[in-house]
């Protein structure tokens, strides 16, 4: 029986890498991936073979390793941050169905949500939502219902796919649905490049938000009612002071 390892290996960089990760990519006969992302962790697997391909081919991707696993291999199927958000994860399990000649185990990663927070100091302590702002799968008109829902609900929130080249006005339209029922002062913070080079951090208010051009590079994050700023680092605070 071949297996199959669909790995999280890190906001972006292989140096953030959990161990669990490096150990089964370790043990694959085979690494496939978005050819980006093979790019970041080959180095540290010179003598592996990969199995790469470009962006929109996620399907092609999964369809490869299961076939390789049906042909008894170990195979490493990477995504960037974790897998099973916004990852290859559930893909793999689509495509492989019950199929009984593969295992199938997932490993968890580090999310951009995650370790971009921890750049900005402390903006998912409590409550949290988090949005893809990209409609190349899911409907415009959802995301809006979910931008809505989360602001009323008072949630902290973490945009994923702020911009692209084609989502050059995402981030604008996304802060004018929050504006409905958020104050324009709301604190907000902007994590770039998460473990990578040219990182970094701001924080701005929800007003302010609404002018920056974001790319795909940047994870946004907008507080809650009682987010503050402390020093330079954003936070929001878990209610223990209140006891």
């Amino acid at each position: 029986m071949g297996k199959v390892y669909v790995v999280g290996f890190g906001p972006g960089n292989s140096e953030n890498m959990t161990e669990a990760c490096r150990v089964r990519l370790q043990e694959a006969d085979i690494i496939v991936g978005y050819s980006g992302y093979v790019k970041l962790i080959r180095p540290l697997y010179p003598d592996k073979s990969f199995d790469e391909s470009g962006m929109t081919q996620e399907s092609e991707r999964c369809r490869a390793a299961i076939k390789f696993a049906e042909d008894g291999q170990t195979v490493g199927v990477i995504s960037s941050g974790d897998s099973g958000v916004y990852g290859m994860a559930t893909l793999i399990f689509e495509l492989a169905g019950d199929n009984p000649g593969i295992e199938i185990e997932i490993i968890p990663g580090v999310t951009a949500a995650i370790s971009g927070a921890a750049l900005l100091g402390a903006p998912l302590s409590n409550d949290f939502a988090v949005i893809s702002l990209s409609d190349l799968l899911t409907p415009w008109e959802t995301i809006e219902k979910r931008l809505r829902a989360a602001a009323t609900g008072d949630f902290a929130i973490c945009l994923y796919n702020a911009g692209s080249k084609r989502r050059v006005g995402h981030l604008s339209a996304a802060c004018d649905i929050l504006l409905e029922s958020v104050p324009a002062n709301r604190l907000c913070g902007v994590a770039r490049n998460i473990g990578r080079d040219g990182q970094s951090i701001s924080l701005m208010t929800l007003g302010e938000l609404r002018e920056v051009q974001a790319d795909m590079t940047e994870t946004v994050f907008i507080g809650n009612a009682v987010t503050r700023k402390i020093g330079e680092r954003m936070v929001t605070p878990r209610g223990y002071q209140n006891e």
